[in-house]
């Protein structure tokens, strides 16, 4: 009776945090997008949202979200697979994730003092002869910085699943003949790809919604729709629209975490 008890006291408890502050922000940003700037109660937000300069923004957001996972996973699966080989693994893993514990800004301005004009990255350039380039305030700046940030997230859950995949399952492939290629297509990369997608899941959602990094890395050259939604917060005080962006944004969310969804089914 006293375990019921514990148990039903826990769920409440985490009933009430998610009505808290998931659901009741969610639906104070759909109220405030059902306002113009005026204060109207209006869909012209959500008809605004459908024009050219928007849907232009969305495209971009996706794509650079999209470079960014897909090269932070060609990094952090190898990375994570000799990880899984090393003797200390548990140690390297770690100087891998400490970085991850660094406040954001204070790394964003770290890169800002690298890629500068008199930074390490200009100074290496001039060494090997290709001269000062303008390295910061660029799309390589940004998806470089983006990638760094992101790849301590993407390593540990594809960690985790490789090091618990069955070793003998290896071996058996070996046995029956598979060469180093097929073990992998074949045996280890299905077995972890629910790794794979939690690496994607918390990789893709942040990177579509960055919007300081492309303020101080790449000098709003590139524009995402954090970045929209900051703006229409800060700058332009339409509540409205920032709301609406935020609106689509979660759906976007949403969608992309039903498309990757891990959970194990029955057989």
């Amino acid at each position: 009776m006293e375990s019921k008890l514990s148990r039903n006291l826990y769920s409440f408890s985490y009933f009430l945090w998610i009505v808290i502050f998931v659901i009741l922000p969610i639906l104070l940003i759909v109220y405030y997008s059902l306002f113009d700037i005026e204060g109207n109660f209006s869909f012209v937000n959500y008809q605004k949202f459908f024009t050219a300069v928007y849907l232009k923004m969305t495209l971009s957001s996706f794509w650079y979200a999209f470079l960014i996972t897909v090269i932070t996973f060609l990094i952090a699966y190898p990375t994570a697979y000799l990880l899984t080989k090393t003797k200390h693994k548990q140690f390297w893993l770690l100087l891998i994730i400490v970085p991850s514990w660094i406040n954001l800004l204070l790394k964003a301005y770290a890169f800002l003092g690298i890629f500068g004009t008199y930074g390490v990255a200009n100074s290496f350039l001039k060494i090997i002869g290709m001269g000062e380039q303008q390295i910061l305030f660029t799309d390589f700046s940004f998806v470089f910085v983006s990638v760094y940030i992101f790849i301590p997230f993407m390593i540990l859950p594809i960690f985790n699943s490789l090091n618990e995949l069955n070793p003998t399952l290896l071996d058996a492939a070996r046995d029956l003949g598979a060469s180093a290629w097929t073990a992998f297509y074949r045996v280890i990369f299905p077995l972890t790809i629910d790794g794979v997608k939690s690496g994607w899941q918390v990789t893709f959602i942040p990177a579509l919604s960055l919007f300081m990094l492309t303020r101080l890395i790449a000098g709003n050259k590139v524009i995402t729709l954090g970045t929209a939604i900051e703006q229409q917060f800060l700058v332009t005080q339409d509540w409205g629209m920032g709301s609406t962006i935020a609106v689509f944004l979660i759906l976007i969310m949403i969608l992309f975490m039903f498309l990757t969804n891990t959970r194990k089914r029955g057989v």
